[in-house]
């Protein structure tokens, strides 16, 4: 199971920042992105906020509450969600039925190699 350290430096890593860039962003110095990384201190809920909207994930993500995966290490698809939420229900649904088809296909072209 991934501590909330491992998950703060996997997003860290994923965005390409330094223990030094992010602390800037966070105002704060390197040594307390460490101290967190290697699970000797967690931040406050205030700071755990900051850290998630910083490196385009959620809190729950880095706390361990909820699987992401990669889907919200990933910008533009964290872009396309939101995107998505922002839509009419009648269109999400529409938008949905669509990507569950083409998923569907694909997963079917994997599974017998082509």
């Amino acid at each position: 199971m991934s501590t909330f350290g491992k998950r703060l430096r996997e997003c860290r890593e994923a965005k390409k920042l330094s223990q030094q860039d992010l602390a800037a962003l966070m105002k704060t110095v390197h040594t307390v992105i460490g101290k967190y990384e290697r699970d000797e201190m967690k931040p406050s809920i205030e700071v755990a906020g900051k850290l998630a909207k910083v490196l385009d994930t959620t809190v729950g993500h880095l706390m361990g509450e909820i699987d992401t995966s990669n889907v919200l290490k990933d910008p533009d698809m964290l872009k396309r969600l939101n995107d998505l939420n922002e839509l009419s229900d009648l269109d999400k649904d529409g938008i949905l039925y669509a990507l569950d088809g083409l998923l569907r296909d694909a997963k079917a072209r994997k599974t017998y190699g082509r």
